[in-house]
């Protein structure tokens, strides 16, 4: 099989390094320069510099080149959320397309599937999600994700181009699910880095611990499949790889960008620096105003995710917003 992954980030990069074991994998880039050094080097310095590239591996700052060498292979964007709509309007009209961005698209609030819905009607589209960070997966240790679309040819693609000894690909027709479970778990793992960050806090009275950490990534699952069946998921899609599991890694996981904002923040720096030392995107920080802007239109209560936003917007300070959402008024669980 051929594949082009558009876009080289560390999980691009990781994704492309894995594909280049058993297929034809072409990476590409906007930048030329960036392309050349990385064809030189055999390294991508800037995002993933811990793993060689593979010789197979081709590198390359051609669009149209990559297109061509996908033809009748497999397409996966691998750019931030930011530049899904880009990428996905450059595509052919039909020809189908993975992604592996997480999140809600600023302005619009669109989950990657309403984008290419509203671009690319007639096309096959799906998201190849689930807990897997970069550099494990360019290091080849174990790791499993989970293709998504109502176009069960493209999920078979995406476990044709992936699965191996080192990677499982399962198959699902829940696209909506799994890229509501992919968004959601980067505000929630803010949360949970700012309440493991005031956990550090000595002088700090009823300092929160684990059974704090248990309860919010719970409740904070519970938001999760709130938002996601009202948006039209199923719920059970909440339990598997692309809700629980990227959830629990990216809360509790120490290469995690989104949890380490959450640190940061508890530490009393500010956000703009946070991101600066990170030299990443994290979106759950992107993602966190237009998440809660859509699950207000659709009446959905989700505090977790609010207390994330006025933190994050400096309205709130994170001992606050624990203490807030403590003394919330006694409900049902479910």
């Amino acid at each position: 099989m051929r594949i082009s992954v558009l876009g080289a980030g560390a999980w691009g990069t990781a994704l492309a390094i894995a594909a280049a074991a058993r297929h034809d994998t072409l990476l590409w880039m906007r930048d030329a320069a960036q392309a050349a050094s990385m064809a030189a080097q055999r390294r991508n310095l800037r995002y993933l510099p811990e793993v060689a590239l593979p010789e197979a591996l081709r590198v390359g700052a051609d669009h149209d080149a990559a297109l061509r060498h996908a033809h009748a292979g497999l397409i996966v964007i691998a750019t931030p959320m930011a530049a899904l709509r880009q990428r996905l309007a450059a595509l052919p009209a039909a020809v189908p397309a993975l992604w592996l961005c997480k999140g809600f698209e600023a302005g619009t609030g669109a989950l990657g599937h309403e984008i290419a819905r509203e671009l690319r009607p007639q096309a096959a589209a799906g998201v190849l999600s689930g807990p897997s960070f970069a550099l494990e997966v360019a290091l080849g240790q174990p790791t499993a994700l989970v293709a998504a679309s109502t176009d069960a040819a493209l999920c078979d693609a995406a476990v044709q181009a992936f699965h191996g000894e080192t990677l499982r690909v399962y198959r699902s027709a829940d696209p909506i699910g799994v890229e509501v479970g992919g968004a959601v778990k980067n505000v929630l793992a803010i949360a949970t880095g700012l309440l493991d960050g005031l956990a550090s806090h000595a002088d700090l009275p009823q300092r929160p611990g684990l059974n704090a950490r248990a309860a919010l990534v719970t409740r904070g699952l519970a938001e999760m499949t709130r938002l996601g069946v009202a948006l039209g998921a199923r719920a059970e899609t909440f339990m598997g790889l692309s809700g629980l599991g990227d959830l629990v890694l990216t809360a509790t996981g120490d290469l995690s960008r989104n949890r380490r904002v959450g640190l940061l923040l508890a530490e009393g720096l500010a956000l703009p620096d946070i991101l600066g030392r990170l030299g990443h995107v994290a979106e759950g920080v992107y993602s966190a105003p237009t998440l809660l802007a859509r699950a207000r239109g659709l009446g959905v209560q989700m505090p977790i995710a609010e207390a994330v936003v006025e933190v994050l917007a400096g309205r709130l300070q994170p001992v606050h917003a624990m203490r807030q959402l403590m003394a919330r008024e006694a409900t049902r669980e479910s």
